[in-house]
């Protein structure tokens, strides 16, 4: 417990997330400290995180110094600063004008632009032209305008807003696109840029709805019965604070309003001494390219949280709906665009899942059986960017594996078709409506730390053992490794052919056989962009181009496109960090993993699309002495089990 200003506070780490009442008193001091006019709204408020060595020597009862990072626009000056707010001291730390940059949209700023966008006559004449009298019904979703060279956009805060039309109030309206208006807006003024008008097209008839009230040839399954998880003695973990154990895990999360959720100091408990793995992890960048090259959807690559913020669009979880089991929540605290705290209900959901077979071994001379069930601990968010909704789950397993996994679903981005009737760059998923062929990149930044903060990366690829004496039968091929010893050695792609992969070690720590630990990285699902580096979407997102960097540890490396993407012309973050070259072999290192879902639309996916999902592992290799689930407790006999005089299950 913190007092501040005569107000408490609960925070009893450095890394305890923000409260309301330090959200209030940071936004009081730098209004007054810096008499800040009403034009200025704030566009992040989020925890600067101290120091890693604070948080790594910081012992319980420690003095706690507590500071809140600003990014603040003056909408009528266009104007971005950046602050640092303590709490603990009643103070502005810093306040500095950042040049020729652009913040993040703010959750305002979609409703304010779709109304300035219904109500422009330009928009309404538009309207006419296709019969529609009426903007009432009008759905219009404010997208990136991201760069492309256009003179009158610079300097400004642009938008590109694309519309559909709604037949009723709960209507599904991405059925009915409006693809041939497209809106500019400039959000700071608030004022439509231009209407543009490339023709009237014909519009699809039929309904895109997805629930039994608005679409009654839907009837919902009678015969599915229910099911239903029990924990009868309560769930396996223990929180205290915002610090999480779970069998020998333990690690702390946070949340901000542009990675969303965050975990910090991630070890596991080995022979009773928790062992460091990772002291931050979370999403660093969200990038979708669509694929098509007509004027509807050529600029469309969305920066989902550089330019959105995935932690501003969470959603508040529902028990049963979103999370089953026994199951705690997380709420959120960020600031609004006004500077009022703003919480998000059940914003976080951490509970327990069975995953099916942990190991199992039957001794066919004996008959004897030892069977281990696996069971993880999952921590996630879901958020809804516009159309799209997606879900972020960690998941932390018995046998010291972490996974992240992403899961795609919601609606997809809809059109119709030009004169020709079809596009060789979408598929029909509907009468007459197209939905584009697009991609979802996904980048994890992980602070690693095993065994300390002093790590290497290993690359190891499989090479055949030539023919010859050496290899009589033709069969033989064995592994070849490197470690890389700077940046741009870093830089590098999957490849089926050798196996690539890569293995994050602690040379100053070794195992049992004279090996340094390590954790290796485990792909799922992949792909690489379809886009020319000439794209602006490489230019301004070129980390998409590679599955993995290394790079030396620096605070202000955070993001993989650079701190303020939206409207950037390129040439930020990771394939800027690593034109530093520095040495990463037996230092501070942060990983960079990408993972790619490449989306070629099917009729399946409407109205709704299926959970669509996508992951890697971080896998122990060589980091424990064996199997660290050998102590997993048999699991109890049921009654549909057979027995053979032991007490475990028999198959």
């Amino acid at each position: 417990m913190v007092t501040i200003n005569n107000e408490r506070f609960v925070v009893d780490h450095p890394l305890s997330p923000l409260t309301e009442g330090e959200v209030k008193l940071a936004v009081e001091i730098i209004r007054k400290e810096k008499e800040l006019s009403q034009n200025v709204r704030f566009a992040m408020i989020t925890l600067q995180e101290p120091d890693k060595e604070v948080v790594l020597n910081y012992k319980k009862g420690d003095p706690i110094s507590r500071e809140i990072a600003m990014i603040l626009l003056d909408t009528k000056a266009n104007k971005t600063f950046e602050a640092i707010v303590s709490v603990t001291e009643s103070k502005v730390v810093t306040y500095e004008k950042i040049p020729d940059v652009q913040p993040n949209f703010m959750l305002d700023e979609f409703s304010e632009c779709e109304n300035i966008v219904k109500n422009n006559s330009e928009f309404k004449e538009a309207l006419k032209r296709r019969g529609i009298m009426n903007s009432d019904l009008i759905m219009v979703d404010l997208w990136s305008a991201g760069y492309f060279n256009i003179p009158e956009h610079d300097g400004k805060r642009i938008a590109r807003a694309i519309c559909w039309e709604k037949k009723f109030e709960n209507d599904n309206g991405y059925a009915y696109p409006l693809t041939g208006i497209v809106a500019y807006v400039d959000l700071n003024k608030m004022e439509v840029e231009r209407i543009e008008d490339h023709g009237v097209r014909e519009t699809p008839t039929y309904t895109g709805n997805y629930y039994p009230e608005t679409n009654e040839a839907i009837k919902f399954r009678d015969d599915l019965k229910p099911l239903e998880i029990i924990q009868s003695e309560g769930p396996s973990f223990t929180v205290e604070g915002n610090l999480i154990k779970w069998q020998k895990w333990s690690f702390r999360y946070g949340f901000t309003p542009r990675e969303g959720l965050v975990l910090y100091t991630i070890g596991y408990e080995d022979k009773g001494k928790v062992r460091p793995i990772l002291y931050r992890a979370a999403l660093s960048e969200m990038v979708v390219p669509y694929g098509d090259s007509s004027f509807a959807h050529n600029t469309q690559n969305a920066f989902d949280a550089g330019e959105y913020g995935m932690g501003q669009l969470a959603n508040s979880l529902e028990l049963g709906c979103d999370c089953l089991g026994e199951i705690q929540y997380f709420d959120a605290v960020l600031g609004d665009n006004n500077g009022h705290p703003r919480t998000i209900k059940n914003a976080i959901c951490l509970h327990e899942e069975d995953y099916g077979i942990g190991w199992k071994h039957t001794d066919w001379r004996t008959d004897h059986v030892e069977v281990r069930r696996s069971r993880r601990l999952v921590i996630s968010f879901f958020c809804t960017v516009g159309n799209y909704d997606y879900g972020f789950y960690w998941s932390f397993y018995l046998d010291g594996t972490i996974e992240v996994e992403v899961k795609l679903t919601g609606m997809l981005n809809t059109g119709t078709f030009d004169e020709t009737g079809k596009s060789k760059y979408g598929n029909e998923i509907a009468p007459g409506l197209n939905a584009v062929n697009h991609q979802h990149f996904f980048n994890f930044r992980l602070d690693t730390s095993l065994d300390g903060i002093k790590n290497s990366v290993i690359e190891t690829e499989t090479v055949s053992e030539p023919e010859g004496p050496n290899n009589p039968h033709s069969n033989a091929y064995y592994p070849v490794s490197r470690t890389f010893k700077n940046e741009q050695e870093a830089v590098r792609i999957l490849d089926m052919p050798s196996q690539r992969s890569w293995k994050i070690v602690n040379k100053n720590s070794l195992n049992f056989v004279n090996q340094p630990v390590g954790y290796k990285i485990m792909p799922g699902e992949n792909c690489l962009p379809y886009a020319h580096d000439s794209a602006s979407v490489i230019k301004r997102a070129g980390f998409i181009k590679n599955h993995l960097y290394v790079t030396r540890y620096n605070p202000e490396e955070m993001y993989a496109t650079g701190k303020y993407p939206n409207q950037n012309k390129g040439g930020d973050g990771l394939p800027k960090y690593v034109q530093a070259n520095r040495s990463i072999d037996d230092e501070d290192i942060v990983v960079w993993y990408t993972m790619g879902h490449h989306h070629i639309t099917r009729p399946e996916d409407w109205p709704v699309m299926p959970t669509a999902y996508i992951n890697f592992q971080l896998k122990p290799v060589g980091f424990f002495d064996g199997n660290p689930a050998l102590d997993v407790p048999r699991p109890i006999k049921k009654s549909s089990c057979s027995t053979h005089g032991i007490s475990h299950c028999k198959h």
